[in-house]
């Protein structure tokens, strides 16, 4: 017979299982840049590793009837989604923490435009050539880009957005949450991530946002 003692060294020893948890992201998302933050919280506490990938928001929208302000924006997105794709097929998919992490920085915490300075900065920082920058306005790598945001909107459909979260082969389009959850409330809010995703027939869960993205000054 085990005793108690014997058994909780085992379970230390062993642990719980770990997941690999693939993120589809556009980088000029504000929603999606406060996920992924708090997708590194919850590698901090929980048993997770996480794989990045691109997707776009201007593929998504290319054709829907849009507001000519948002037209504007789904615009500019291609840019930055071009430029992380490129880096990506370039460099490996290793690059694309610390490029996205440099953009979302800028982007987001900043607020700086998103535009071929901010870009070359945060490529810069992230190690990268700063030549990728000319990528923004060449469709050389829309195919890999299409593909790549295929690969994650296939799994949730098309009626969603960014972020894209699958993990154990269950996929959601989220969370949506602001502020970004830290320490054990980001490993609570990852458990029950994971129970409806891999709970079969589940599909929404929903309420109206009340605030906008609560980001921390960087």
């Amino acid at each position: 017979m085990t005793t108690p003692e014997e058994s909780a060294d085992r379970t230390s020893t062993v642990g719980p299982s770990r997941h690999v948890a693939d993120f589809w992201f556009d980088p000029v998302c504000p929603w999606a840049w406060m996920t992924s933050r708090w997708m590194l919280e919850v590698e901090r506490v929980r048993p997770v590793s996480t794989r990045w990938h691109v997707m776009s928001l201007s593929i998504l929208n290319e054709d829907t009837e849009l507001s000519e302000r948002y037209r504007r924006l789904m615009d500019e997105a291609w840019g930055p989604a071009r430029v992380c794709i490129a880096a990506e097929e370039e460099h490996g998919p290793e690059v694309l923490l610390p490029l996205y992490t440099a953009l979302g920085i800028r982007f987001h915490a900043r607020k700086e435009p998103r535009d071929r300075d901010t870009i070359e900065a945060a490529l810069a920082e992230a190690g990268l050539p700063e030549s990728l920058v000319d990528v923004m306005d060449s469709t050389a790598h829309d195919d890999a880009l299409r593909r790549s945001h295929h690969e994650g909107m296939s799994q949730v459909g098309d009626d969603v957005g960014t972020p894209v979260i699958s993990v154990s082969g269950s996929a959601l389009f989220g969370p949506v949450v602001s502020p970004t959850p830290r320490g054990e409330a980001a490993g609570r809010l990852w458990d029950g991530f994971l129970l409806v995703a891999q709970t079969d027939g589940f599909f929404e869960l929903k309420r109206s946002r009340t605030r906008a993205p609560i980001l921390e000054p960087i």
